[in-house]
């Protein structure tokens, strides 16, 4: 209990200041921090090739739309470096109901930094992404009804969360126009996520304040940590072809250190932003033996998603997405699928909701009960989080989520309903959206 402990007592030291209006927010800008200089209009040294700013970029080489970025703070660095970061940490009390739920206090959180530079008549981009779940959530994660994938002591986690690797993402991206319209993209990275599905969900914009894992996480965008990737692409303004050599093993329960690299699988996928409000992707996978449990046994994937964000007055933004994706086993017959819808409103300074409905096809293999039946589960969430100040360029916010998950009847003995609850309470803290981007 020694982390949970540190974790609030970090919190409370963090020297709070109230809100401030949203013009005094707006006054407040990078020239007022020491050694930044005035940045307004100039926010990046490095180019932006073919005009796709990282404002554009979400988890690995993934796009989200121009008007619904991720709150991120930029600095610049000495020798023409640009540095942005963001991420997020949640202090949460979580419960889950029924004879398979448990509740849990921990804290979900992640930190990414990415430094880029003009390199070559292009950009380079350095990047590193860590998490420290597996001590504040425990190895085996935190509890979350439906949610399957990965193992724990050589058993199958079910009902609960894996938490994420130390060393989420560690890579380099390097993109460069070849013609006026036309660039390529090469990516590598020891860990990090290959061209296969939609942004990862704690990139999406669309996401980005709740703290819970989507139950289709592993039929969509679960190889966002791969121990391996090389990827490349080509690229216009508006659309990207890419492809990717990588890692299909999911991450053991040893989170602190690296995988063994392999290149064993591939994936493709197609990227269209046809304005700044949309993205929609397409993309297939070859997993190789992706379940430490089973390896004889390997997978395809398929995925479609489609992203829009806009931003609602001065300080908020708008952001949903629509996400389909499925599994083919090689050793189970047919195709298990999954949708997700999700939303969420930063409605203004103070005030964001957000919401998610999901349904998937788990066989009772992961959710470990007796039979190989494929059974319909789903669930839908709703949240609200209310702003309690500001520090520096970050937020402090506490909010709630409620959870409704369903089952067939087939599964009531194990769940004990239906309908089955589970519901967070929950402080976030992460930078705040300023009213003209991420960039000021």
């Amino acid at each position: 209990m020694k982390f949970r402990s540190i974790t609030i007592a970090l919190v409370a030291l963090v020297p709070l200041a109230p809100i401030r209006p949203a013009r005094a927010q707006q006054d407040t800008s990078m020239k007022d921090m020491p050694g930044m200089g005035d940045m307004s209009g100039m926010r990046m040294q490095a180019p932006d090739p073919l005009g796709v700013s990282m404002d554009r970029m979400g988890s690995g080489t993934t796009w989200v739309p121009d008007a619904a970025p991720i709150p991120s703070l930029y600095f610049h660095a000495p020798k023409g470096w640009d540095v942005t970061g963001h991420g997020f940490a949640f202090l949460q009390y979580d419960h889950q109901g029924g004879p398979r739920g448990d509740s849990q206090v921990g804290s979900l959180n992640w930190m990414m930094l990415m430094a880029s530079h003009a390199l070559a008549g292009g950009r380079v981009q350095a990047r590193t992404m860590l998490s420290l779940d597996a001590l504040t959530v425990t190895p085996k994660g935190y509890p979350l009804l439906l949610q399957s994938g990965e193992a724990y002591d050589g058993q199958p986690l079910h009902d609960r969360q894996h938490p994420h690797d130390f060393f989420m993402e560690l890579s380099a991206l390097y993109e460069r126009p070849i013609t006026s319209s036309l660039g390529v993209m090469l990516y590598a990275a020891p860990s990090g996520e290959p061209a296969l599905g939609p942004v990862a969900f704690m990139h999406r914009p669309s996401a980005m304040d709740n703290p819970a894992a989507p139950i289709t996480h592993h039929w969509q965008d679960a190889t966002h940590i791969s121990f391996g990737v090389l990827s490349a692409g080509l690229f216009t303004h508006t659309f990207k072809l890419e492809g990717s050599v990588f890692n299909g093993r999911e991450p053991d329960q040893h989170r602190w250190n690296f995988d063994p690299i392999r290149l064993d699988s591939y994936s493709g996928r197609a990227t269209y932003n046809p304005s700044a409000n949309w993205s929609f992707t397409g993309g297939y996978g070859f997993l190789k033996s992706p379940e430490a449990l089973n390896p004889g046994e390997s997978m395809h994937r398929v995925t479609a998603s489609a992203l829009y964000g806009r931003a609602i007055g001065e300080q908020g933004q708008w952001s949903s997405a629509l996400i389909w994706g499925a599994n083919t086993h090689s050793t189970q017959p047919g195709m298990s699928h999954s949708l997700l819808g999700e939303s969420e409103a930063v409605l203004d300074a103070r005030n964001t909701v957000f919401t998610r409905a999901e349904w998937v096809q788990k066989s009772g293999e992961d959710l470990s009960v007796a039979g190989d039946a494929t059974y319909d589960v789903g669930a839908a969430s709703l949240g609200v989080i209310r702003e309690l100040a500001r520090f520096g360029k970050g937020t402090l916010g506490i909010g709630a989520m409620g959870t409704v998950d369903m089952v067939p009847q087939a599964l009531v003995s194990a769940y004990g309903s239906r309908t089955p609850l589970g519901a967070m309470v929950f402080l976030r803290v992460r930078p705040f959206r300023s009213g003209a981007g991420m960039g000021q």
